[in-house]
């Protein structure tokens, strides 16, 4: 059974759609020294028949070394034309070339490397993130396998634990909190803005 806040956020996806940042969001994780640390990453759907939330990332990026130390994150969207904000919290999951998860996630991650365009599929035969620029012809490489995915790309799912969704029109504003419970259900309440 899907989660009771996958609605109201696939709502808000399909009425922000004509605004192409609306599949943006910013994704928050802490560093090994404690410290949180954030970025804007983009949404790539839904793991199927789940509430995980799809992401890719290059495992040579830091959020890869963060997951290592502390696999929590909180993912904050503000979605315009609604006026509405969804912050996820709850664990990330990474699916790299070596992970020891069940055939079907990594079935999802080379299949979102087939879904990715070639311009997105080539940015993960650049050169080492954050590392020293030496020439403009590090980032013309050969393009790769549009089937099978290069060894750093990584699918990130956020498994969702904790949702609050504020709707920012209305007076007063609405702001619904949903919770996993420890049976594994969900809990939604309504509470002040």
């Amino acid at each position: 059974m899907l989660p009771p806040w996958r609605s109201p956020l696939a709502r808000a996806l399909h009425r922000n759609r004509s605004l192409a940042y609306a599949r943006y969001l910013q994704l928050a994780t802490v560093t090994p020294d404690g410290r949180p640390t954030n970025r804007t990453i983009v949404f790539r759907g839904f793991l199927e028949s789940t509430g995980q939330l799809k992401f890719i990332t290059d495992d040579r990026s830091e959020k890869v070394t963060h997951l290592h130390t502390n696999p929590w994150g909180e993912a904050c969207w503000y979605f315009p034309k609604t006026r509405e904000q969804f912050r996820l919290l709850g664990q990330l999951i990474l699916i790299s070339a070596d992970s020891a998860l069940s055939p079907p996630l990594q079935q999802a991650r080379q299949q979102q490397w087939q879904e990715l365009s070639d311009a997105a599929r080539l940015q993960f035969a650049w050169p080492q993130p954050r590392q020293p620029r030496t020439s403009a012809s590090q980032f013309n490489p050969p393009p790769p396998d549009p089937i099978v995915p290069v060894a750093n790309f990584c699918l990130l799912l956020l498994d969702p634990t904790q949702v609050d969704h504020l709707e920012l029109r209305g007076d007063p504003q609405n702001r619904y909190l949903y919770r996993l419970a420890d049976a594994g259900a969900w809990e939604m309440q309504a509470v002040n803005p």
